[in-house]
């Protein structure tokens, strides 16, 4: 597993549920050490070993454990240059979620060696889009299920997501666009923070 993907974990459990948890998580996981390096690899055992230990100690199922860390990653302030990334897909909800089949590409650009899953998005004429999740992780399904649910926010959009299939790589998840215009959104700029 990629140190980026371990890193998010440590941070999203220590920032969300303090640096006490986090420590209590990685003593029941079994591990020595409490940080990760980003640009390393790791035995898929290590995160596996952190998501079960974590899941048992917060009393929540992997999936939501998973959604919020897709949540955190682009809500959470220090974490910016990620909503930012994500931002560039487009002005709309609409035209970010046509990017998507992009973002792995994109990734790759700054990060060489992160797996990410392949996005397929299709047109569903009778219920909005189908967004397959494939390869890579397969748990990133659930990450990506959260990301969507916070820039549907970000963007003002009022989105419903249905996750309709689960598979052993990835899974297939409806996105309805209710509203486009439900809430004014958080603001950017292509220019970033003014100072």
């Amino acid at each position: 597993m990629h140190g980026l993907i371990n890193r998010a974990i440590h941070f999203f459990l220590a920032d969300t549920y303090g640096r006490q948890v986090w420590g209590e998580i990685v003593r029941d996981a079994g591990l020595e050490r409490h940080a990760f390096e980003s640009m390393l690899s790791y035995d898929d055992k290590t995160t596996d070993a952190l998501l079960i230990a974590a899941s048992a100690r917060l009393c929540l199922p992997r999936a939501m454990l998973l959604e919020d860390l897709g949540t955190y990653l682009v809500s959470h302030r220090a974490l910016e240059p990620v909503r930012r990334l994500l931002r560039f897909g487009g002005e709309t909800f609409l035209e970010f979620l046509f990017s998507l089949e992009d973002l792995p590409d994109r990734a790759r650009l700054a990060v060489p060696d992160l797996d990410l899953p392949e996005l397929r998005l299709a047109e569903d004429v009778s219920d909005g889009f189908k967004l397959d999740c494939r390869g890579g992780w397969p748990e990133a399904f659930y990450i990506l299920q959260g990301l969507l649910r916070a820039m549907a926010d970000d963007y003002g959009a009022l989105v419903l997501l249905d996750p309709l299939e689960e598979r052993p790589d990835g899974g297939l998840l409806g996105v309805r666009l209710l509203d486009t215009s439900f809430s004014a959104g958080r603001s950017f700029s292509l220019k970033g923070p003014m100072a």
